[in-house]
């Protein structure tokens, strides 16, 4: 098992997925990959005084979005097979921002924001207590950190090159709060190599990240496991959290991307406990829960948690 280090470098960096990208690092599975994360803003900082370095994507790209590294292949992985992602660190950085109000947006309309002001809150994270603080005029307002990456994913299938605000298939911005240190994300392969792409850091963020951003922020040391399953086949993303088996669903039409997470949530109950579906979603809506990732990159996302060890089994008769 070797670990690779990628330096917070240029070279290193894309802003949109592309199958044509040179790789950043080729690695097998069961690897580990050890890099730092710009923030949203393409920027960096060590620590608090000296200057913002600025970085760019590797090649020129006609609309670069979020600053990834990638991408990483993975040695052996083929369309079908599952690329497991065991977050094992993430330090952010000292600061992070979001903003608020200003462009015509789905949010903005839903909190009559629509032509405000746009403003941007600029946070201080203590890491050694875990929290965050902005100031609203003189008061200064403290909030837990949570630290995750917002995009974790894999190349989408095709030619063409993706861009990265919409969660796909095959992961990417997801914006789900849960996946934070300890979680493992598993991904479906729809290339040669899977192609990796990670990056996104959030401080901390509320289900549905609501005002269009989290409380962006660089990530000061990410350290992810890849391990490849040749046998597992999956068709869409799920993640194994401290909060429990977490399923997913995204679309444009938040109906449909509930079902789409509770349609694989019921799946793996069923597999799980030798149910039949109906019996799985009645345990479900006693003991699962329903949550909206995220309402603001076009494609909107649901994820269904089943807690851990909620559910415990005896037979029938069994005394014991």
């Amino acid at each position: 098992m070797t670990t690779h280090v990628l330096p917070l470098q240029s070279k290193n960096l894309r802003g949109s997925f592309s199958s044509a990208y040179t790789p950043a690092a080729v690695i097998d599975s069961g690897d580990t990959l050890r890099t730092t994360t710009p923030d949203i803003e393409w920027r960096y900082s060590r620590k608090e005084g000296e200057p913002y370095q600025t970085y760019h994507p590797a090649t020129k790209e006609s609309d670069p979005k979020h600053p990834v590294i990638g991408p990483v292949y993975i040695k052996e992985a083929e369309p079908g097979m599952t690329v497991e992602i065991h977050i094992q660190r993430l330090v952010p950085g000292w600061y992070g921002r979001n903003w608020a109000g200003g462009a015509l947006s789905w949010q903005n309309e839903a909190m009559h924001l629509t032509g405000s002001e746009r403003i941007q809150v600029d946070w201080r994270l203590d890491k050694k207590n875990s929290t965050a603080s902005a100031l609203f005029g003189n008061i200064k307002y403290t909030i837990p950190l949570r630290p995750f990456l917002g995009l974790i994913g894999l190349q989408p299938s095709g030619d063409t090159v993706h861009p990265t605000p919409p969660p796909y298939f095959t992961g990417g911005n997801i914006d789900c709060r849960e996946l934070t240190e300890g979680s493992r994300l598993f991904l479906p392969v729809a290339v040669s190599g899977g192609a990796l792409y990670l990056g996104d850091g959030h401080a901390a963020q509320g289900d549905g990240e609501v005002s269009g951003t989290a409380v962006e922020c660089p990530m000061d040391e990410v350290e992810i496991k890849v391990i490849l399953h040749k046998n597992m086949k999956l068709t869409q993303p799920y993640a194994e959290t401290a909060s429990g088996v977490l399923t997913f669903g995204f679309d444009k039409d938040l109906n449909t991307a509930a079902s789409s997470a509770l349609g694989d949530l019921i799946e793996k109950i069923s597999i799980r406990y030798g149910l039949k579906p109906q019996e799985a979603a009645a345990l479900a809506s006693a003991a699962a829960h329903l949550h909206i990732t995220q309402v603001v990159n076009g494609v909107k996302g649901v994820h269904a948690i089943l807690p851990h060890h909620i559910i415990t089994t005896q037979l029938r008769g069994d005394n014991g």
